[in-house]
């Protein structure tokens, strides 16, 4: 006779006789699998739990991470049974279906019913939850069982493919089909899951491909080929969720679409764009509730002080520079919420307004109305302000506001599209703002890019000889990478930080900036008054173990 699980649980010293007990009572009132008792009292884990049910009912306990599973069991095996039964697919040989699976509740019973459906003798390998999860997202996509109930309820009549143009009353319709409300849905909650700050759905001649941006980086996300023929429902359906014209498909759209997913709400701001083969779909997934912290923006101790000093000042103007996706918002609003007081009026103007912190009075641009920068920073003059920010200095008529703004008692925050600190002083000068002004006016500009945080559950010391010849603090540089893991995707890399160069106008810059000297020139004499370039601060990130040389170089020029 087949020893119970629970002695052999026993025999292993895996629980203690009390704890089988208490699990056995437990059983008796809830029926439910004494495995999954004795998990959730926190007596064993899952995988204790499965490689003894592998020894009780000889059937082999596998790691699925340790499997590459041939595409061809994966086309044989349709994705609405994997989803039903929680099983994967990992072996067809012979007629011979194996699959893998955690819940052995009814296994039995689950075995047959594949089995009679696809036509073949199917048997069991035991893996944990997690694995089959993650291998079901791997193999078969995000949304593949929903792609597919969705075509099996058309009947096999396939819809347009990507581009074609369709009747508004027709994909109104579909988009607001159960099922394509689900798919949408579970894009968004994947893309959230995996930590992404964009998705881009994008179309092509004959494929439509999903893309999630995952620390700046983009990466190509598993879907269904078949999701190309639901491609005109998906973007009307998020159409609709962000109120926007869903029979307009020849000019650009922007909107926004406020979800809950589970205890966080997140903002959705999302921006459609006509191709040769569609719209473009990018969403951008932000947060409505963030700490903005200067502490945790990733300034070294002695630029936070610079940082601090700098937006106590009561006036003046602080520009902050660098390529779109540097993070140079958040660190405004990061300022801007270390001065966010009670005492203070704080107005911006943005295009478009990313966060809502509480406090602060925010302006959307809307050209069409006439309201741009510009005007809006004469409007915000005379509701008392102590604070500005302008989301973007574009153009002169801009800068001449901002800048009369911070001469005449405020303090003016603002972003400029430069390489580097010293290049914000040409880009005001090539604008038409003259050097007195500027000098009269600026406090600081601040360079800064983001780079990807080695993942500190993989990360290990490596040898780097073209770092080892870097010096910093008198000595060699140790390197660190990240092996790739779960955690991370496999990438070594989780999260980002920021890497600063703070250029404050002091008085030789100001003699520099009268005498209109080149930004090389400023530069220089800023180095050689102290200020660190972003190469030298990431340099610092890679000796603190936090980044890699890879990253620092692809974001800076090895100026040094």
């Amino acid at each position: 006779m087949a020893k119970q699980i629970g002695d052999i649980l026993v025999e292993k010293k895996l629980v203690t006789p009390e704890e089988l007990q208490r699990a056995l009572a437990e059983q008796e009132k809830t029926g439910e699998f004494l495995g999954s008792i004795l998990i959730r009292m926190g007596c064993l884990s899952e995988e204790q739990l499965l490689q003894s049910l592998s020894e009780q009912l000889n059937i082999p306990f596998v790691n699925l991470k340790d499997l590459t599973i041939d595409q061809a069991v994966i086309q044989r095996v349709p994705a609405r049974l994997v989803e039903h039964y929680k099983v994967m697919p990992v072996r067809w040989e012979r007629d011979v279906l194996t699959i893998a699976l955690s819940n052995l509740h009814r296994y039995t019973w689950a075995l047959e019913d594949i089995g009679l459906h696809l036509g073949c003798e199917v048997q069991a390998v035991l893996a944990s939850r997690d694995q089959v999860n993650e291998a079901i997202r791997k193999y078969y996509g995000v949304g593949a069982d929903t792609i597919e109930r969705i075509l099996a309820q058309k009947q096999g009549a396939e819809e347009p493919a990507v581009g074609l143009e369709e009747k508004t009353e027709d994909i109104e319709r579909r988009a607001e089909d159960a099922s394509v409300i689900k798919l949408v849905d579970q894009i968004l909650q994947e893309a959230i899951q995996q930590r992404a700050t964009d998705i881009h759905i994008e179309p092509d001649r004959d494929e439509l491909a999903v893309r999630y941006r995952v620390d700046g980086v983009l990466y190509d996300t598993r879907v269904s080929p078949d999701i190309k023929y639901l491609y005109s429902a998906i973007v009307s359906r998020i159409k609709i969720m962000a109120h926007l014209d869903i029979a307009e498909r020849r000019v650009p759209q922007d909107g926004r679409i406020k979800i809950r997913v589970g205890q966080r709400e997140l903002d959705l701001r999302i921006s459609i764009l006509p191709s040769a083969y569609g719209e473009h779909v990018v969403i951008r997934i932000l947060p409505t509730e963030m700490l903005y912290s200067l502490e945790l923006l990733g300034l070294l101790p002695e630029d936070l002080e610079i940082l601090q000093r700098i937006i106590r000042e009561p006036h003046g103007m602080i520009l902050v520079t660098g390529p779109t996706g540097s993070g140079k918002t958040t660190t405004l609003y990061a300022s801007l919420s270390k001065l966010n007081t009670r005492q203070r009026k704080i107005i911006t103007v943005e295009d478009p307004i990313e966060y809502e912190p509480r406090g602060i009075t925010q302006i959307q641009v809307n050209p069409k109305v006439h309201v741009t920068f510009a005007n809006a920073l004469r409007s915000m003059l005379r509701h008392d302000p102590d604070i500005m920010m302008v989301g973007e200095i574009r153009d002169l008529e801009t800068a001449e506001v901002a800048v009369q703004a911070a001469l005449t008692g405020h303090l003016v925050f603002s972003t400029l599209h430069t390489n580097d600190a010293a290049g914000g002083v040409a880009r005001l000068m090539h604008m038409g703002i003259p050097p007195y002004l500027i000098t009269s006016a600026a406090t600081a500009f601040i360079a800064q890019r983001l780079v990807r945080l080695i993942c500190t559950q993989c990360r290990h010391e490596v040898s780097d000889p073209a770092m080892a010849r870097v010096l910093v603090g008198g000595g060699p540089i140790a390197s660190y990478r990240g092996k790739g893991c779960e955690a991370c995707r496999f990438t070594g890399y989780q999260g980002r930080t920021g890497i600063y160069e703070i250029l404050t106008v002091n008085d030789r810059i100001r003699e520099l900036i009268l005498e209109k000297a080149s930004s090389d020139i400023l530069k220089k004499e800023a180095i050689r008054l102290g200020m660190k370039t972003l190469y030298q601060d990431g340099l610092k990130k890679i000796a603190a173990g936090l980044t890699t040389s890879e990253e620092v170089l692809m974001t800076t020029q090895a100026d040094g």
